[in-house]
């Protein structure tokens, strides 16, 4: 077998852009004809696929597959809605999310796992899909949730097809009771969730840094006062805090004079057992992406006369 050396390797993602894996299978299968070696990484869609990641991916779709007490959700980036729109990318991305529970949150995992019906994996799938339709794509991040007992309902807003939109949510509800009941008020809490955007199930899981930057301020407004003082005044403050931005404190917004908490409790009669939510993962498209630098889009719109 040629042995590839690293300067080989260089040489050929310099020229093609291509990750290093890729350059270095390219070389070993083509005994280290390095023009034989772009000819096979451009054949296979890579070298193509590597120009265009570059490129700023902030559209797309979220996925959301659920199954009895198992759920999962996906984020898939394009650079145009207009992709988005695409029934092939939307055909990818919901074969992505159907593999998410079994990756349990981890991204890499999800990225090596055999795309459905496919012989290669979903990273080498995103990648022929990039060089199929022109666009950079990113699977951007995933979580899943799981109860021992109960049911994982989602929410997805707007759906541009079933289970895929631009804000989906999970909500898990560990219980004994009926599957169609929980199966529901899950799914009521996943609307709530959709609508106000809490960052915790508690005031115990709000983020240490969250709660220190609430503290500051509230020094701030009070300055002169003995730390004591102050301290009352935080925690008295946590209350408010967690009515605007702790989901099972929150008013309803199916009744807001029950707090979520309360929703569910009284969910309890119907489904005719104590009901637990666990938990709930929240996404909304390109959520914390940079979108500076080359916008696409408007490139295309530029290029076509919009």
């Amino acid at each position: 077998m040629t042995q590839i050396s690293a300067s080989l390797v260089k040489e050929l993602r310099e020229r093609t852009g291509a990750g290093m894996m890729d350059c270095k299978k390219a070389l070993s299968e083509n005994n280290g004809d390095i023009e034989a070696a772009i000819d096979w990484l451009r054949a296979k869609g890579l070298s193509k696929a590597a120009k265009k990641a570059g490129r700023t991916a902030a559209e797309g779709l979220v996925g959301i597959v659920t199954d009895g007490n198992t759920g999962a959700i996906v984020e898939v980036n394009s650079e145009t809605d207009f992709v988005a729109r695409n029934e092939q990318f939307q055909k990818m991305v919901a074969g992505i999310a159907s593999l998410a529970s079994k990756a349990g949150g981890d991204v890499e995992k999800l990225a090596a796992m055999t795309f459905p019906g496919a012989k290669h994996t979903v990273e080498d799938y995103i990648k022929e899909m990039i060089a199929t339709i022109g666009e950079n794509m990113t699977l951007r991040r995933t979580a899943a949730l799981a109860v021992s007992k109960g049911v994982v309902s989602g929410y997805v807003h707007n759906p541009a097809t079933e289970g895929l939109g631009k804000i989906g949510v999970l909500t898990a509800l560990e219980s004994d009771g009926k599957a169609d009941v929980l199966a529901a008020i899950g799914r009521q809490v996943a609307m709530h969730v959709a609508a106000t955007k809490p960052i915790a199930l508690n005031i115990e899981g709000v983020p240490a840094d969250v709660l220190e930057r609430e503290k500051a301020i509230l020094a701030e407004k009070n300055q002169g006062k003995k730390p004591e003082v102050l301290e009352k005044i935080f925690l008295s403050s946590l209350k408010s805090f967690a009515k605007e931005h702790c989901l099972l404190d929150q008013p309803s917004i199916f009744d807001t004079s029950k707090t979520v908490a309360q929703m569910v409790k009284e969910a309890e009669k119907d489904a005719g057992a104590a009901i637990a939510l666990k938990g709930f993962v929240f996404y909304v498209l390109g959520e914390g992406i940079d979108k500076g630098g080359d916008d696409f889009a408007a490139e295309v719109a530029k290029m076509s006369g919009g």
